[in-house]
This record gives C-alpha cells, structure tokens and sequence, in this order.
C-alpha cells in the first residue's frame, strides 16, 4: 500500500501556513499580535442580512438539503446586481451558478473543464487557487506576469507559439490578490479578442469588484460585447459585505462553463445552507450604502497604512482597489527574502504579514499587507516596524517628519 499520493507529490507546503503557525503560537502565549496578514474581514455583515439568516433558520422547513446551483430567487439576485452594476444582461437559469466562495468555485470548474496534461496559463504572482486549483485537476501550469503592460501581451503570445499542447484556459484577476493592479474595459477588449482568435477560456476572478478607490470604478471582463462567448467570472460576497465566513460566491458568463461546473457541483454538494442563501438575497437586494460605507473605510486605512508606514521609514505603494497592499520589502532588508522578513517581522515588531513567494516565485521580494485592522492598529504596526527597522540598523525618517499620503 503506497502513501505517495499522486495529487499531494504536486501540491508543495504552504508557505504561508509556516508564518500563520507562528502567528498562532505567538498568540497562545499571550503576545498581542496585530495580524495583517489573512484577508479576514473584520466588520460585521449589514444587520439586516443577519435578521434575514435568523429569520429563514426559525422555519421548520429550512435545514433540509438546498439547491447545489443555488437557490433561483439568489440566482436572479446576482443577474440583476450585473445589470445594475455592469449593464450586463445575464441568464440567471443559465448563466448563474452559486458557489461556496470564490475558491470552490474557481476548483469545481478546474475540475469540470480540465484534462491531464492541459496547459493553463496563470498569472505569477497570484492568489494559490488561481494555480493549485487546476493542478490538483492535473494541469500544467505556465505563469503569465500579473502587470497587464507589453510584456504580458508578449508573454500571451509565446505562450500560444510554444506550448506543446496550446494553452487552452487563461485565468485573470483584477483587482489582483496579492498586487492589486486594475484594469480597465480597453484590457478586457483585447484579451477577449485575443482569447476568440486562440480559442482559450479566460477565467476572471473579480472577488473585489467592490473595493476601489480614487473614484475608479472596476470593471466586468462580461461587459465586452461577446465576453460571454469565451468567459466566466467570479464574484464573492466576501469582502462587498463582509460576509467572508458565509462562503457564497458566484460564477456567472458562458452558458457551457457553467453547466459543466454546476454538473460537478452536483457531484460534490448539495449548496449552501439554504438560510444563508436567503440572507444572501437580502444583502444583494436590499440597502447598498454598506457598500459604499466599507469602501471608504478601506480607502481611509490604505492611506493611513501608507501615511504611518512611510513615516516609519518603509515606503509603500498605494494600491488603486483591493483590501491589499503590496509592499516591496524595504531595500536594507532585502536580502532577507520574503519569508524570512515576515517571520522577523512577527517575531520583533509583532506585526504579521504574508510572504509574497507563498504568491508565487515572482512574488518574492514582497509582502501582501491586509488592511482588516483599524486605524489605530494600524499606527500602532507602524510604530513596531520602525522599532524593529531601527534595530536592524535601517535608517528612519525623524520622528513626526511629514510625509504626504496617497
């Protein structure tokens, strides 16, 4: 009997779980950690979706199984939010499916849609699931870069000039986990463009369609006449409205993508609890000023983020969306390597962090950095990363030197 198991072999340790246990044992004895480093939000969902959760969960009749695509009145709940947000017209019958979360979804239609051997171009640095969901499906993964300038166009073509067998699913997210890069309707034109005239699925993965700022909205890879030929996007509930524990996400777009996952999603699960698919209803249909209150909320702490942790004498890029930033490490320390500086991070200024090589091997020399603490964890990170740049010998701006925020 072997122990060797063949999907395990192609699955390498987690890197970040190394900095995350870490995190946990510091905590367990007593060290106040400031976690930075999981994108777990840390605001309550609006109050009227809680009502609704408790609500339907006091009816007899609602702890049976639910509806493995999801129940219909949360199916035209999500057509009418791309309708209304995107100008988008969707089939919620046939163009809707209900997941359990992004990452489900994204690894139910790696499954459905994946042979052995296929070729899949990922960006590299990217979210784990964007690779390991379709390696687990016994994929081949070619890294495409996540900057959307002339080198990725270019690496979009040699991949297609010499892959042997041609690459047949391209996967894309923007806003970007981990580097929260933006695109705009221009990039969609031409990757759906370029996608029809190679014949290769594009998968979009827009979990923080929500989180934007400086008054740019995101935009939809659906809302390119004929997107739907060729693509499929994923929405989350998740961030929008705080509900990441609820685990309900949205795949939405080709009418054949979407059958093959809701056939393996039959397979797999019965849906979610079908309470928290009701109140999932009412948070896409009822008041939407929480969307608007939690982006400026995140737009505030970005800057604060930037604002203190310049000050402190690390300098930090805004990020344009996204919960994220993405912090090239500070130039003195950079020999350390990503995960080396998280850990010493923790472990001196007990601040946590995600390496960005756990992104990706073009994710070394970053770290993602989770805005999900308030402002005054936030400042008060700050003030241990100057303590422990200070010991470490880098110099840091005097103190209250002024330093202009984003």
């Amino acid at each position: 009997m072997s122990d060797e198991f063949y999907r395990i072999k192609r699955l390498p340790p987690y890197v970040i779980a190394e900095v995350n246990a870490m995190r946990a044992t510091a905590r367990a004895g007593g060290e106040d950690i400031i976690d930075l480093g999981m994108g777990n939000p840390d605001l309550p969902p609006p109050q009227h979706v809680i009502d609704k959760l408790v609500e339907v969960a006091g009816k007899p009749d609602a702890h049976g199984y639910s509806a493995s695509r999801g129940i219909p009145g949360l199916r035209r709940a999500q057509a009418n939010y791309y309708a209304r947000r995107f100008g988008v017209d969707v089939d919620p019958e046939s163009e809707v499916v209900v997941t359990m979360g992004s990452k489900e979804g994204l690894a139910s239609l790696a499954t459905a849609i994946t042979a052995p051997g296929d070729v899949v171009l990922a960006p590299n640095p990217s979210y784990p699931i964007h690779t390991f969901g379709f390696i687990i499906a016994g994929a081949t993964i070619r890294a495409v870069p996540t900057t959307p300038d002339a080198q990725y166009w270019e690496a979009l073509e040699r991949a297609m000039n010499f892959t042997v067998p041609r690459p047949s699913v391209l996967v894309v997210n923007y806003p970007s986990n981990p580097t929260a890069e933006t695109v705009d309707i221009s990039f969609y034109e031409r990757l759906v463009a370029w996608a029809r005239e190679n014949k290769v699925w594009v998968i979009s993965d827009l979990a923080y369609s929500e989180l934007y700022f400086d008054g740019r909205p995101t935009t939809s890879i659906l809302q390119v006449k004929g997107a739907k030929d060729v693509a499929i996007e994923f929405t989350s509930l998740s961030k929008t409205y705080s509900m990441a524990g609820w685990r309900i996400g949205f795949a939405v777009g080709n009418a054949k993508l979407i059958a093959a996952m809701t056939r393996v999603k039959s397979y797999l699960d019965y849906g979610a609890f079908t309470p928290i698919q009701a109140a999932a209803c009412a948070a896409l249909n009822g008041p939407q000023d929480i969307v608007e209150k939690n982006r400026q909320l995140y737009h505030h702490r970005r800057d604060v983020l930037v604002e203190s942790f310049g000050r402190a004498g690390w300098e930090i890029p805004a990020p344009a969306a996204s919960m994220f930033a993405w912090a090239p490490l500070p130039p003195a320390l950079a020999h350390l390597g990503s995960l080396e500086f998280s850990k010493q991070l923790l472990t001196h200024a007990h601040v946590a962090v995600a390496p960005g090589v756990g992104y990706g091997e073009n994710g070394e020399g970053y770290v993602r950095i989770a805005m999900v603490e308030n402002e005054q964890r936030l400042r008060q990170a700050a003030r241990n990363v100057r303590r422990y740049l200070q010991s470490m010998g880098v110099n840091t701006p005097p103190q209250g030197a002024v330093r202009d925020s984003a």
